[in-house]
């Protein structure tokens, strides 16, 4: 059984047990975390796509960890003007387990 899910405006696909990298959720290391914008779910059988969303799908997970991605850095420069500008991002995600993935 697999499901999509939407958090951070972005879409995963996950399955019970994966291990995905979100936007940064704000939440304790170790706490419960339940998705409920659920677009697709898929059971042996079926599939059921939602309207947004699927109603009284669910997928929970658990907290693992806080960090930081890697380093992007962006370089802007313009000729004969003597312009550079260099910056660099490190985006915060959080490190979620997928535990259940119920309909």
């Amino acid at each position: 059984m697999y499901a999509v899910i939407e958090t951070g405006s972005k879409q995963y696909k996950v399955n019970q047990g994966d291990i995905i990298e979100v936007e940064l959720l704000g939440l304790a290391p170790e706490a419960t975390v339940k998705f409920d914008k659920v677009l697709l779910i898929s059971s042996d059988d079926k599939i059921e796509v939602g309207t947004p969303y699927v109603a009284g799908a669910k997928v929970s997970g658990k907290v693992l960890k806080d960090f930081k991605s890697d380093k992007v850095t962006t370089f802007k420069y313009k000729n004969k003007i003597n312009y550079h500008r260099t910056k660099g991002h490190r985006q915060p995600l959080t490190q979620v387990e997928i535990q259940e993935v119920s309909f």
